[in-house]
């Protein structure tokens, strides 16, 4: 017996339906990002190993996933070198390329090649699968879309504007609720310069970020617990209690910062994006967050993530501002901020809340039965109308018994079933079904039409 096919684990099949959910989140996204004058580009699945390693760490590195050599690739590897089994030295000699790893260095290694080509600031959007060897578990695959929007060139304050408008269109178009946090290294790092304790800036924001759960005492113990001093800890009192507004929230950082240059510059910029951002019109809160410290390593500026409100799925959007993207590769100086939309977890988000909208999701409107040859010829023209008329359209191909060819209108939810038979073609006209209602009637080719699409 055959072995049944199978698929690579962290990697997935989706039905016709599930593509049409994932094609309205990325032409929901895509057309978001061109209503801003984002453009569009493609990078290749795989680029080099020269490219991609390093730019990740170890552990990126060791999740990189490395395409073998074509033809004889063992041919120049010595006996030696295949005994002693050294994985890593034997893929460099394997593997000169991989998959990549994500949409950010492919888009820096874009730049830098086509630097001349551009104009800046260069808005560029990215929607394409990334890979990573991953164990995979429920919500992380080896296999996922990104959907990336980055704006290089430009260090003004008003991209992370547009960018947080981005983000409340998009949201507002699936019709989920967010709210936008936001925070800024600069702060971050002007806290830890003003407590003494520089290196301990992911201890602080994971304690505070327990504020709701365990308390301000608790949180203290934390801070303890991680080896802040008491001094630093008595510090941090006014920040860990921030509560009210987002300008009540500014002015209480302002005043604990007031000595740090780095922690003043990191207010002023955060105060302008909100006090801009308060005349927008957002349809979603924007919310100062002083625990959000994603990407310490990567970011220099400004700090977002997007949570839905009515369901708990984590993070579903993020990004922020980076000064150096293109250094990697020989260019510095080129400042950038971007995000990156979670496709996997918006369409979990769209489906437990069920926000699909109707259109999205349907595929057939109509369903002309074959009767034999004679009845096809006759029903070809009126198959050709309803789909110049917009009408997604069906001709079953195969003149089988009516039976089947209605189990397939009903396992395909088309909602329309046209039938001709001699009588109506002698008269010069169709029966339409509808098969929700059930009712039939005789309708010529233009009144089809007009039923099809009043049923939209």
């Amino acid at each position: 017996m055959a072995q049944k096919p199978s698929i690579p684990k962290g990697t997935r099949d989706f039905s016709p339906q599930e593509m049409a959910k994932r094609n309205y989140i990325f032409d929901t996204i895509r057309d978001v990002y061109a209503l801003y004058g984002f453009q569009q580009i493609e990078t290749p699945a795989m680029e080099t190993l020269h490219t991609l390693m390093g730019k990740y760490g170890e552990e990126g590195d060791r999740l990189l996933f490395k395409v073998l050599n074509s033809g004889d690739f063992i041919g120049k590897t010595t006996n030696e070198e295949l005994e002693e089994r050294n994985a890593l030295r034997l893929a460099a000699k394997f593997c000169e390329k991989g998959l990549r790893y994500d949409l950010t260095v492919p888009f820096a290694r874009y730049v830098v090649m086509h630097r001349d080509e551009l104009q800046l600031p260069f808005k560029r959007y990215q929607i394409q699968p990334v890979w990573r060897a991953d164990r995979p578990q429920k919500g992380r695959y080896r296999e996922f879309y990104q959907c990336d929007a980055d704006i290089v060139g430009s260090d003004s304050l008003l991209n992370e504007v547009e960018l947080m408008k981005i983000v409340d269109t998009v949201f507002t178009r699936f019709g989920v609720r967010v709210q936008i946090k936001i925070n800024n290294r600069k702060i971050l790092t002007g806290i830890a310069e003003t407590i003494g304790e520089a290196d301990k800036i992911v201890d602080i924001t994971v304690a505070m970020d327990k504020l709701d759960k365990i308390g301000l005492e608790k949180v203290n113990e934390e801070l303890a617990a991680n080896g802040i001093s008491a001094e630093a800890i008595e510090k941090l009192q006014p920040i860990i209690s921030l509560a009210g507004s987002n300008d009540d929230k500014l002015k209480v950082i302002a005043d604990v910062l007031q000595g740090s240059e780095t922690g003043v510059k990191g207010v002023e910029e955060t105060r302008f994006i909100l006090d801009v951002l308060k005349n927008a019109g957002l349809n979603n809160e924007v919310q100062l967050d002083l625990t959000l410290a994603r990407g310490l390593n990567y970011y220099t500026g400004a700090i977002f993530e997007v949570k839905a409100v009515d369901t708990p799925m984590g993070s579903i959007t993020g990004g922020g501002r980076y000064d150096n993207l293109t250094g990697i590769f020989g260019m510095p100086g080129l400042s950038g901020v971007g995000i990156s939309f979670g496709a996997e977890r918006i369409f979990d988000v769209l489906n437990a809340l069920d926000l699909y909208p109707k259109e999205a999701v349907r595929g057939t409107q109509l369903l002309f039965i074959n009767f034999g040859d004679a009845e096809t010829a006759y029903c070809m023209p009126a198959v050709d109308k309803a789909r110049n008329n917009g009408i997604r359209t069906e001709l079953y191909p195969d003149a089988v018994k009516m039976k089947k060819q209605m189990s397939y209108a009903n396992a395909k939810n088309i909602p329309f079933v046209v039938l001709a038979g001699e009588n109506e073609i002698k008269e010069g006209r169709f029966t339409l079904k509808n098969m929700v209602t059930g009712e039939q009637s005789s309708v010529t080719p233009d009144e089809l039409i007009a039923i099809v699409k009043g049923g939209e």
